[in-house]
């Protein structure tokens, strides 16, 4: 099958008058949510501002016409987790898992708050990027769902990585995969996990709350002494 771009000037027109919105990059793990409310696990093949090509993950029967016209597209982008919605066909019947997006537009940003996040310095070892380099580095700060990671130069937006995260007191470190997101402007790169055990996040939210508690008592003792 041949992918070819859609629309013409009317549809690029449309889509500089819609203004600049942030869009899954190409090879990015996206997920599809038709109106009945399920989560369709998918990839991106193709993104520029007039469409996204898009290839379901998983075996589903095909997406009837209703559901297209429903469909949201969700992912996590720097600001938070984009839902974006558009003109979903699918371009080639023969090949119904292979969606494309048209006039792709932004719906909402959620910015996701489930977590706290503290600063913390702990010895971080990822395997990152396309060839899978090694990086002895540190984190920045730290939460339940991912961590902000110095000394990271190779790996971009979108990146994948597996990671180990040394935790203190002799505890066993905690290990999973993440993803890029963002990075900041001092070069720190923001990791979103992908997977995670949940004992391990466990271990890490009560890590959170050590330094939390930490931070307080070191708050208390200097109020203390300024009186």
């Amino acid at each position: 099958m041949k992918f070819g771009r859609s629309g013409g000037r009317g549809k690029q027109q449309k889509a500089a008058d819609a203004g600049s919105i942030e869009l899954p990059r190409r090879a990015e793990s996206v997920t599809l949510v038709p109106f009945t409310g399920a989560r369709i696990p998918a990839r991106v093949v193709e993104s520029s501002p007039q469409s996204l090509l898009i290839a379901i993950a998983v075996h589903v029967q095909p997406l009837t016409t209703r559901q297209l016209h429903a469909l949201v597209v969700e992912f996590q982008g720097e600001s938070g987790r984009v839902h974006l919605t558009g003109d979903a066909v699918v371009p080639d019947p023969s090949e119904p898992e292979v969606l494309r997006v048209d006039e792709p537009r932004a719906l909402d940003v959620v910015q996701d708050r489930e977590f706290v996040r503290v600063r913390s310095a702990r010895p971080a070892l990822v395997f990152g990027g396309p060839e899978l380099v090694q990086i002895n580095s540190y984190t920045v700060d730290i939460s339940g769902g991912g961590f902000l990671l110095a000394g990271a130069d190779v790996l971009q937006v979108g990146d994948r990585l597996h990671f180990q995260l040394d935790l203190p007191d002799g505890e066993l470190a905690v290990t999973g995969t993440g993803r890029v997101v963002r990075i900041d402007q001092q070069g720190n790169r923001g990791v979103v996990f992908d997977e995670i055990k949940e004992l391990d996040r466990r271990r890490l939210i009560r890590y959170i709350f050590d330094c939390q508690r930490a931070e307080l008592r070191m708050g208390l003792q200097v109020g203390r002494h300024a009186d």
